[in-house]
């Protein structure tokens, strides 16, 4: 190699690294893969708004949608690994889209650094108001006497709620009928009519169905209930023992990103978890506040993407 490139190399290391010992000193960008006011957006929102109070610079969100966050995520492990252009991922993103999305190209263990993880969530079963219905153990019931009968609704094919569904079929010994919807919303809106049996939705948005009276729960799949639907059992108690399903956020950033870099962030974190608002903030939407570090995190999607794979391998799901 030539004396002026490696000269060129070494000065721009030298660089970052003396730009990470004053990190941050300017605004960051904040890359959220799902569009503004959304459950994500607005976990992200106040998340940001947290963080800039940590770092003592401004957050701001860049909405990147599309792709189940996929193109969100590719942007991010393309970006300079300054520490100013970080990503806020919900776990379908890492542990779903890689293993189901044809433009899904990256790869979760290696194209990114693992920040942290920073709060989970569980997802709800739910059912229309009047049906006959009571518990998981009713649904299963059901299905094992009408197999591919009982249909239940998803954002599309691949998606979290999907999968979910996949896994209680799988668990629970049955076959169910897919509908896969263009979005959540219009899946929810079949729900509400009775025009589907079931579907999953997350806390931060089941939670207005449910309390409003338009949708009854059955169950949330976390192994512990969920604070903001505390007369709602889990799965698990409901007969399926064992079954512990939550989702997540997390901070991850570009791969290469900077240690010093990754340890104020990670630091950040911690002071952003033991915030009272913020976890106040949380708990309204269902969410519960987890902060770890980058080993935790690895571990914690090492685990994700061996049960996402083997539900999907047996489910035949294909990639679209």
């Amino acid at each position: 190699m030539k004396k002026w490139i490696v000269a060129a190399v070494l000065g721009g290391l030298a660089g970052l690294a003396g730009a990470s010992d004053n990190y941050p000193s300017r605004p960051i960008r904040l890359i959220v893969g799902y569009a503004a006011g959304g459950p994500v957006d607005s976990a992200a929102r106040v998340y940001a708004r947290h963080l800039g109070n940590a770092l003592g610079q401004p957050v701001v969100i860049d909405n990147r949608a599309g792709a189940g966050g996929a193109i969100a995520a590719t942007q991010t492990s393309r970006s300079s690994p300054d520490g100013y252009t970080l990503f806020f991922v919900g776990s379908p993103t890492l542990t779903m889209a890689p293993l189901v999305q044809k433009t899904a190209t990256y790869k979760p263990l290696k194209d990114f650094t693992l920040v942290g993880l920073l709060n989970t969530y569980t997802n709800v079963l739910l059912v229309p108001n009047e049906s006959a219905l009571k518990s998981v153990n009713d649904l299963v019931s059901y299905a094992r006497s009408h197999p591919d009968a009982m249909a239940f609704g998803s954002a599309g094919v691949g998606a979290s709620n999907h999968l979910a569904a996949e896994l209680l079929a799988q668990r629970g010994g049955v076959r169910f009928l897919h509908v896969p919807y263009k979005g959540n919303s219009p899946a929810v809106t079949d729900l509400i009519g009775g025009k589907i049996g079931f579907m999953f939705d997350v806390t931060g948005t089941a939670i207005g169905y449910v309390q409003g009276g338009k949708v009854r729960a059955l169950a949330v799949t976390s192994q512990a209930r969920n604070a903001a639907l505390p007369g709602v059992p889990t799965v698990a108690e409901s007969g399926l023992k064992g079954f512990d399903v939550s989702g997540w956020f997390g901070l991850i950033g570009p791969p290469g990103l900077l240690p010093a870099v990754v340890e104020r962030l990670v630091a950040a974190n911690r002071e952003v978890g033991n915030n009272a608002a913020f976890r106040q903030s949380l708990a309204r939407g269902g969410y519960t506040p987890s902060i770890s570090g980058p080993a935790q995190f690895t571990e914690r999607l090492r685990q994700d993407l061996a049960l996402w794979s083997e539900v999907i391998t047996k489910a035949k799901i294909e990639a679209q």
